[in-house]
């Protein structure tokens, strides 16, 4: 009886069905896209770094198998992203290469926030591959309010504009 009543006290109300259902099923599909973001992301690099994107380099740069770069690409081609010639690589639609230049913002947003929050670049980075897929339209928007408003100064910290280029930041 006693542990009942603690583990109630302990316990937060669990949401509305429909609203947990709704968050749950927004964070399945940005898993999915997430993955085609980072392949025309990635193609659009290796496009504009080298002139091609072939599958093998793909799947170096992605840490998975060829097979799975592939299947990846084949996905990205079906759903209009990418085409592809033969001996020649992968190339984006320009589809693809909207969403890529998407992508890439928001990226950028996502280190520039982390950054102006104090985390190192390198780990910026890293985080930001995972949360840049995560993130609504109304959080970015917020982000980018809070990186253009100047009372956010806390210390001195070089920041990524969403553009890219790297901006002198002062934060409290």
């Amino acid at each position: 009886m006693l542990r009942n009543a603690k583990d109630k006290r302990n316990t937060t109300e669990l949401p509305p069905e429909l609203t947990q259902a709704r968050r749950f099923g927004k964070t399945r599909s940005a898993q999915s896209r997430a993955l085609l973001e980072d392949y025309v992301e990635l193609i659009a690099d290796l496009l504009a770094t080298s002139g091609e994107a072939r599958p093998t380099d793909v799947a170096r740069r992605l840490g998975v198998s060829h097979a799975t770069a592939i299947k990846t690409i084949s996905r990205l081609k079906r759903e209009g992203l990418a085409t592809g010639r033969p001996y020649r690589g992968v190339f984006l639609t320009d589809t693809g290469q909207a969403l890529a230049e998407r992508t890439r913002a928001r990226h950028r947003i996502v280190v520039s926030v982390l950054v102006a929050l104090g985390v190192p670049a390198e780990i910026a980075e890293a985080d930001a591959e995972g949360i840049e897929h995560h993130v609504s339209e109304a959080t970015l928007k917020a982000f980018t309010h809070f990186l253009q408003t100047p009372g956010f100064q806390r210390s001195s910290r070089k920041a990524l504009h969403p553009s890219g280029t790297s901006q002198s930041r002062t934060l409290a």
